[in-house]
């Protein structure tokens, strides 16, 4: 496999436990948290930090929107030694109930075949694609220590924002699922297929079954705060 073409950081500046995040603003946050946070990776706008929490390096890295750009975010971390890739991410409530700020556990993440996946995986299978089963644990103990409000369950990875509309929310939320994001599906794909640990922690942002609005940034930030140290700390516990 080639080396990494769009993150231009070199072996050793990228630390083994990752945060991932496709929102820049949320990943010069995350970076703020850290201890002698230096900025390792600018190029093509994928923003990658690395710094400490509690003496432990910890890289934070930007991967944009949708898997196609997440997945080559991954993978070029990955060959620069991550080991432990955990997003820190935004998502639509699929059930009545959640509040804006909420913290979304997923357990599995379903998608559209086709795309992504059918290269990565070469036949038209289904993956189950899940997260490390470690990280997903340390990561509910933090965020439950944390006293933030939580739900834990799986989610479906949309390729198309726009295309999210009511008929989409019923069938998926028919069929089990709590959230929607974008990213997760290739996260844990990537993870299982290169023997990496992944995990995820969302916030709500919006709701696809009732109207919550739909929050900014700047408006998530203090639950982000929240999110991150919750993070922060089961990275410092996991083992690569």
């Amino acid at each position: 496999m080639i080396g990494p073409i769009h993150i231009k950081a070199k072996k050793g500046e990228v630390a083994e436990r990752v945060v991932v995040a496709g929102d820049p603003a949320r990943v010069e946050q995350l970076a703020s948290m850290l201890e002698d946070a230096k900025l390792v990776n600018k190029n093509r706008g994928f923003l990658v930090y690395t710094g400490k929490y509690k003496g432990v390096p910890i890289s934070i890295a930007m991967h944009g929107v949708g898997a196609p750009s997440a997945s080559l975010v991954f993978e070029e971390l990955i060959m620069l030694g991550a080991k432990v890739l955990v997003r820190l991410g935004s998502c639509g409530a699929m059930i009545k109930g959640m509040k804006i700020g909420d913290v979304v556990v997923p357990t599995s993440a379903s998608y559209y075949p086709g795309g992504m996946y059918l290269q990565y995986l070469r036949e038209p299978v289904c993956l189950a694609p899940a997260p490390s089963f470690d990280v997903l644990k340390t990561l509910i103990e933090e965020v439950s220590s944390a006293g933030l409000r939580y739900f834990v369950g799986p989610i479906v990875s949309s390729d198309a924002f726009y295309a999210e509309d009511p008929e989409f929310a019923k069938k998926w939320s028919d069929r089990g699922i709590i959230a929607v994001e974008m990213e997760c599906a290739a996260l844990f794909t990537i993870g299982m297929l290169r023997k990496v640990k992944t995990g995820a922690v969302l916030l709500v942002s919006d709701s696809l079954v009732e109207d919550l609005g739909f929050a900014s940034a700047q408006e998530l930030a203090p639950y982000v705060e929240k999110a991150a140290r919750a993070v922060f700390e089961a990275l410092t516990k996991i083992e690569v």
